[in-house]
């Protein structure tokens, strides 16, 4: 029962999501999506370790006020850095300098080290905003937020069928390999491998086609003119001015650390 009027006192986007309580994500999605842009490029632009911690010492502040559950974006980083791990265990080997290692004949450089040392903070600082301003987002307010800053309206209309349809080709692919394997199908190294995951991959071309010409039609029955009508109207209040004017702070105080121990 308890569980029912939890449910039920959540509050709802007009969408029918549930709307975020945090004090993060009751800023205007607009401003957040400008900060987060403007955060991207200040953080890349910075070269200084101690700017890079502060800039990812800021971005755990977004992410604790964001209301995302930290188990899940701890492993979401931990699949980001591990994409980018092989690239920044190579960095040492392949940047010349004064080296500290070597192994088999080839040396890691300090220099190196440094560099793969300021990706990785730089990745993550970034990313870790990034999840905290813009991915604790629906994707329909994400994709109205874009719309009301002048992003073009085919950008935004394809950003919103992708997040809506990306799952169902995923049951699509899984009924087909469902089927594969129902027909004994075992993959392997051979060409009817090779044969049958390209009857695959064009079999899910013309089912995503075929499916696409469907849900256009069904637009069109329903009146759709080329527009995304806007459930929503933002206007940016106090709260909204305060934010930005202490981000910007923030942002400010990142790029003069950065210009101070450039000039020292």
């Amino acid at each position: 029962m308890s569980s029912v009027l939890t449910a039920v006192e959540k509050p709802l986007s007009a969408t029918g999501a549930n709307r975020q309580v945090s004090w993060l994500g009751r800023v205007d999605p607009r401003v957040r999506i400008v900060c987060a842009a403007a955060f991207a490029v200040t953080v890349v632009a910075c070269d200084r370790f101690g700017v890079l911690i502060a800039a990812l010492c800021l971005a755990g502040v977004l992410m604790a006020g964001s209301g995302l559950p930290p188990r899940r974006t701890l492993r979401r980083m931990a699949a980001m850095d591990g994409f980018i791990l092989f690239m920044l265990a190579l960095l040492p080997f392949t940047v010349p300098g004064e080296p500290f290692l070597t192994i088999w004949g080839v040396s890691a450089s300090w220099e190196g080290l440094a560099e793969a040392a300021r990706i990785g903070l730089t990745a993550n600082a970034v990313i870790l905003a990034l999840m905290a301003l813009v991915g604790s987002m629906e994707p329909v307010t994400l994709g109205h937020a874009l719309h009301t800053l002048r992003v073009p309206a085919t950008l935004v209309h394809l950003l919103m069928f992708t997040v809506r349809y990306i799952d169902v080709l995923r049951e699509e692919y899984l009924r087909l390999r469902q089927a594969m394997k129902a027909r004994g199908f075992r993959p392997s190294t051979g060409w009817h491998t090779y044969r049958s995951f390209g009857y695959l991959v064009g079999m899910m071309l013309v089912r995503s086609l075929e499916r696409s010409e469907r849900i256009l039609e069904a637009m069109k029955c329903r009146g759709f003119t080329g527009r995304l009508p806007l459930l929503e109207r933002w206007s940016v209040g106090a709260r909204d001015l305060a934010f930005t004017a202490g981000f910007a702070v923030a942002l400010v105080a990142l790029i003069a650390g950065e210009v101070a121990d450039g000039a020292l």
